[in-house]
Order: C-alpha cells, then structure tokens, then sequence
C-alpha cells in the first residue's frame, strides 16, 4: 500500500518542480557592453524577471533583417534573443539576437527629453561645477565609472553632445577606453546625477 501511496505522489512532485527558463526569450534591452568584442547584457522579460547574457564575436545580432553587432543595440529595443538554456540565475551565452522593434529614439539617450534646456555645449563646459579626475574602471555608451584619486567610485553619465579631447585633439567617443587615466568637467542633471560636458585625457595630464 505505501508504494502505491508513492507512486501517487511522484507526478504531484514532478508538477511542482519549478519549468526550466527557456533558450528562446523575449524581452527589453536593458544595457550592453559596447567596448570589446566580448561581454555581457541584460534583457528585462515580459514577466520582469532579468535575464544577462554573455556574448563574443561568434554571437550573432540582426535589425530588420540586417546583420547588426551587440555594440550597435540600442538599450529600449525589444529583441529575442536564442541562448544556451539553463537556470534563471545562471550567465547564459547568446546565439543570436533578433531586434524585434527598436526603441524609440528618446529611450536611446537617457533623460535626453529633459536636456533641450540647456546652453550651447561650449558654454557648459565653461560654466561646469564640478571636476574629477581618476582610472576609468567600467564604462559602456552611456555611462563610465571613475576611481578617483581619492579612492572612491563615481558615476557619470556620457551625454549625446559631450566633447572628447585626446592629447590636446577632438576625438570620438569610441576613443574612450576602460583603465584610462581622465580628467572630467561635469555637473548635475535634474535627478541630482553627474553627467560630463568634457573628458580629457593624454599626455595633457602629465605632470
């Protein structure tokens, strides 16, 4: 009789199992990294949950049937993305990814809606309150992370119209590399957060 009372209860156990996450997801864009040809990122589901991905240069990427690369992903698209299948929680690798509708161009450059305010850039920098100077640790298109000199991390954002300067020269951004030793002219947005008018870097920066 108790194995019979077993056997019962084997397909109420095998019910209550939690489903394994599939290979095939969609969902939103929410960052990517964009300086290597190898890294990560994340995409919000429609249930909210956040899946990350790895990807290299054997991941493919395809906007309205034209091949594409991660880099040139815009943070809002809607994309599907065909992966290694495992657990929620696990780092998955990235076979392709399929933009499935583009974010709309106001969620490609954050708070750009609140920025038409502004002076010309020229007198930004003129005017910046705030400077730092540091290692840049982490950084993709939209943000870096700086170790200042005093030992602390700060945040800044990257804007549409913020000005390089290589060794004395306007370059672009893509220049912008993660250990770089920079200097940054910055001040404070409307939600309180650091967002740079110039970074300067190169043999300007040498005693």
């Amino acid at each position: 009789m108790r194995t019979w009372q077993a056997l019962l209860l084997i397909p109420a156990a095998l019910v209550a199992q939690p489903p394994q996450s599939t290979a095939l997801l969609q969902g939103i864009l929410l960052e990517r990294d964009t300086q290597t040809p190898t890294g990560e990122f994340s995409v919000r589901a429609t249930d909210n949950h956040v899946f990350r991905y790895r990807f290299d240069e054997n991941t493919s990427a395809d906007r309205d049937q034209l091949a594409s690369s991660i880099a040139r992903l815009e943070p809002g698209d809607k994309v599907e993305v065909i992966s290694d299948d495992g657990p929620a929680a696990s780092l998955r690798y990235a076979h392709a990814v399929h933009v499935l509708e583009s974010a709309p161009s106001r969620q490609r450059i954050p708070q750009s809606r609140f920025r038409s305010y502004r002076l010309p850039q020229e007198r930004e920098i003129a005017n910046a309150t705030l400077t730092y100077a540091g290692v840049i640790s982490r950084l993709n298109a939209e943000r870096m992370v700086l170790h200042t000199r005093g030992g602390g991390e700060q945040t800044i954002l990257l804007r549409q119209d913020t000005r390089y300067l290589g060794n004395g020269e306007v370059v672009e951004p893509g220049e912008l590399r993660t250990n770089m030793r920079v200097f940054v002219r910055a001040g404070h947005t409307l939600f309180n957060e650091v967002e740079a008018y110039q970074v300067v870097w190169g043999q300007i920066l040498l005693p």
